[in-house]
């Protein structure tokens, strides 16, 4: 007798976007990922965005506890995902969307001034969805992360038409004049709950706390050097030898007021996404109807 084989369990790419870390040089009274990039459309926002053309099935933002309400009003609960919106099929009266949910991480409260780097708010991230996932069912953990800078700029198009490349098993990034993450750009990468592990205990053992290894204090200056980590160092055992790296055509480092100028004074631009893909959506409260005022 034959049995069948099991069933192809469905590819789980989560989207991990980086938003608490060591302040830049804005000196703005609002959070550094809350830079214009255009009219109407920030930094995170388009960081947010690269995650739905990628094909993430949900969107965990690492960001500071007192800027979630702030970032949270500009984003919502959930983006639409540009793929699927307005598809149709020969049962479906009308066209269908698929909402990919946004959650909100802040950071552990002993982090706080110790890690705070971007690249830790990866690992954040990273471990809140697995912790989430691995609660509800060992089917639902992710399969890979797909991480989105919010200071790295560059078509759209790019993540769009590589779309079925990100959601592979495959290592996937985005490269310029042949540089990608490990290089410190800001561009999008890939990388597998094992590859996590690594990176997260390269922290741990790289990093400086209050005293060194005889029990002494360290100056104030020289404690807890994990706040300082660059994603290129963290990140720099993830795979990328048989990667599928995808070249860029432009891009633009917007994490320094020098590098915005850059930006908003070349012929470059980036128009926001329409608002039935990109703008404030909030999940109905469960027993409470939506009345309209």
């Amino acid at each position: 007798m034959k049995t069948k084989p099991p069933a192809k369990q469905p590819f789980h790419l989560v989207g991990i976007v980086p938003v608490a870390g060591q302040k830049l040089d804005f000196d703005f009274p609002w959070h550094d990922s809350l830079q214009p990039i255009g009219h109407n459309y920030l930094a995170v926002e388009k960081a947010v965005f690269n995650c739905a053309l990628a094909g993430c099935k949900t969107v965990w933002i690492a960001c500071p506890k007192d800027m979630q309400p702030l970032i949270r009003h500009r984003l919502g609960d959930y983006i639409i995902d540009p793929y699927e919106l307005g598809k149709t099929t020969k049962f479906a009266r009308y066209p269908d969307y698929k909402e990919i949910p946004i959650y909100y991480v802040p950071v552990h409260p002993k982090d706080v001034d110790r890690r705070d780097s971007l690249a830790w708010s990866v690992i954040t991230g990273a471990y809140a969805a697995y912790r989430t996932a691995k609660k509800i069912t060992k089917w639902a953990t992710p399969d890979r992360y797909f991480v989105s800078f919010p200071y790295g700029l560059f078509s759209d198009r790019s993540l769009q038409d590589s779309r079925k490349l990100a959601r592979k098993p495959t290592p996937f990034c985005l490269s310029y004049e042949g540089k990608t993450f490990k290089d410190g750009l800001f561009l999008p990468f890939t990388f597998t709950p094992e590859e996590f592990l690594v990176a997260r205990n390269r922290v741990r053992k790289a990093e400086k706390r209050g005293f060194d290894a005889s029990r002494n204090k360290l100056p104030v200056e020289e404690q807890y050097t994990g706040r300082y980590f660059a994603h290129d160092f963290v990140f720099a055992e993830v795979e990328t030898n048989i990667a599928q790296a995808l070249e860029i055509p432009w891009y633009f480092d917007v994490s320094s007021w020098s590098g915005l100028k850059k930006w908003l004074g070349s012929n470059y631009y980036l128009d926001k996404p329409p608002q039935s893909i990109l703008s404030y959506h909030e999940w109905n409260p469960i027993g409470v109807d939506n009345e309209q005022k």
